[in-house]
């Protein structure tokens, strides 16, 4: 080519190393990060998903029962070759070269024979046998609750409007957001309908949802939330509709004496009228949002036993107990079965047993990593949450022989139920520095001693976060200004301005 360029083919070979993780390892993974409900959930959906498993339930004495009965034979039993082969079924091996394995699968379905005689045993619920494996799963799922709109919806027949506004205020119902705000702008609602309506007319159909409970709702802004809170029987009605209406931001910022001048009330008629504002719901949507609604079920207990040791428990009532069925086994096994059948249920027969497989590993992972995490908060336990000591998830990680992403996936989103009280296991997780004395000292300690400082200063001179280091110095806790204003701010305290108490500073003489 005339421009000395020129065009070719090149095969050039890059060594490259890439990490693929098996499915196996992915659904292990997943399962051990899963809380106790959320395990719960996806049980669930596997049993509607996977025919080859069976739900049984238990009481606690069956189970207790039961565990001495196999002393641990179901999770224990392993795979020989030669004891594979000279079964009925041939051995089996799959892509990723997992094979199925009978001799477990045998274990986990050998105490439950009886449950697959040829006698029809009809179930409690007049289903037959095979609706009601899954039914028993299904029962206990909750039912969806009532959105606020449902709820508001329900309402409107005790409104009094005209029948041509009814499609008028399910739209406005449809617009208020899961806070129970309206947001959309009046107009953009009247330019819904043709020909458009006027203005007046959309906002007088939301003067009538702002009657619907729960109080507030409806509201444009936070502060016509909170003025449609205040009725006739508001103690201090005109103060606090005066609060509300023109001294939001004073209060915010504690000033009272701003207050007091630009309206003429006392200091103590101002205070009891911020406590009833206090009273009142900025979000009076929140109740109807499920989603934000945090049910806290502890996944270990731990107990102090009479000789002062304490005992690590996993809470297994919620998890469905579940095995695989030994009436597919069989079928797999049957050498006259199709075999796009025996194909189908390879597959399901390997799901299943994975997923018991990472059930109990999960067990063992969450019950070995609490075990390490509270022989190293024992001082937590004995004489409170001040005493914590730093640990960082490196050193658990090192004591149980796992990477520590595995005990970072053990401890998201778990609780654990302490004498003490119920905790997140991260709770128990945290740096740490060197007092004057040059003892190791976690950062949770010392928020701690700064709650306490604050607890006990004088409210008409509150402590500014200067004044707050000098004290926490004193204590022996070499620490800086900004990371006083830090656990000040996560412990939701406000400045020095915020906290003083201007009743007790009007006192003085």
């Amino acid at each position: 080519m005339s421009n000395g360029m020129s065009l070719g083919m090149q095969i050039r070979t890059d060594q490259r190393m890439v990490m693929q993780l098996a499915p196996r390892m992915i659904q292990s993974m997943e399962i051990l990060q899963l809380p106790i409900m959320a395990l719960q959930e996806r049980i669930q959906q596997e049993l509607q998903e996977n025919p080859v498993l069976e739900l049984k339930e238990t009481t606690p004495e069956e189970a207790a029962a039961a565990n001495e009965e196999e002393g641990g034979e179901a999770t224990t039993a392993t795979l020989e070759a030669e004891d594979a082969k000279a079964t009925d079924g041939e051995l089996v091996i799959d892509q990723a070269g997992d094979e199925l394995d009978f001799n477990r699968l045998d274990a986990l379905s050998r105490d439950w024979e009886d449950h697959f005689n040829e006698e029809h045993r009809p179930s409690r619920n007049g289903l037959d046998d095979e609706g009601d494996k899954k039914h028993d799963a299904e029962v206990n799922i909750p039912s969806r609750p009532p959105s606020l709109h449902d709820h508001l919806l329900n309402q409107l027949g005790f409104l009094d409007y005209e029948s041509e506004q009814r499609e008028l205020l399910q739209i406005l119902i449809s617009h208020i957001d899961d806070h129970g705000y309206f947001k959309t702008p009046l107009e953009d609602i009247s330019r819904l309908f043709t020909p458009p309506l006027e203005v007046s007319e959309v906002e007088d159909a939301l003067r009538l949802i702002q009657k619907l409970d729960p109080p507030g709702v409806g509201a444009r802004d936070y502060k016509e939330c909170l003025f449609l809170q205040v009725t006739d029987d508001t103690p201090h009605r005109d103060v606090v509709r005066t609060l509300i209406l023109h001294h939001m931001e004073d209060i915010a910022h504690n000033r009272l004496p701003v207050i007091q001048r630009r309206t003429g009330f006392d200091i103590a008629l101002i205070k009891e009228g911020i406590e009833e504002v206090k009273r009142l719901n900025i979000h009076p949507g929140a109740a109807f949002d499920a989603e934000n609604t945090a049910y806290v079920v502890p996944d270990i207990i731990v107990e102090r036993a009479e000789d002062g040791e304490y005992t690590v428990r996993l809470v297994d009532d919620w998890v469905p107990n579940i095995y695989i069925s030994r009436k597919y086994i069989d079928l797999y096994r049957d050498k006259a079965s199709d075999p796009k059948a025996k194909e189908y249920l390879k597959r399901k027969i390997q799901a299943a047993q994975w997923l018991l497989d990472s059930i109990e590993q999960r067990r063992n992972t969450l019950e070995k990593v609490t075990r390490a995490i509270i022989q190293h908060q024992r001082a937590f336990l004995d004489k409170g949450p001040e005493h914590i000591e730093p640990l960082k998830m490196q050193q658990i990680a090192d004591l149980v022989g796992v990477h520590v992403t595995t005990v970072s996936r053990a401890v998201d989103d778990k609780w654990v139920q302490t004498p003490r009280g119920v905790f997140p296991l991260k709770r128990f997780f945290g740096g740490g520095t060197q007092t004057t004395s040059g003892e190791e000292v976690a950062w949770e300690t010392i928020k701690q001693k700064l709650m306490e400082i604050i607890d006990g200063e004088d409210k008409s001179d509150p402590l500014s976060d200067e004044h707050l280091v000098v004290k926490l110095q004193e204590a022996g806790y070499p620490i800086k200004r900004r990371t006083v204003t830090k656990y000040r701010k996560m412990g939701n305290i406000p400045s020095s301005r915020q906290r003083k108490d201007w009743a007790l500073k009007s006192a003085t003489p």
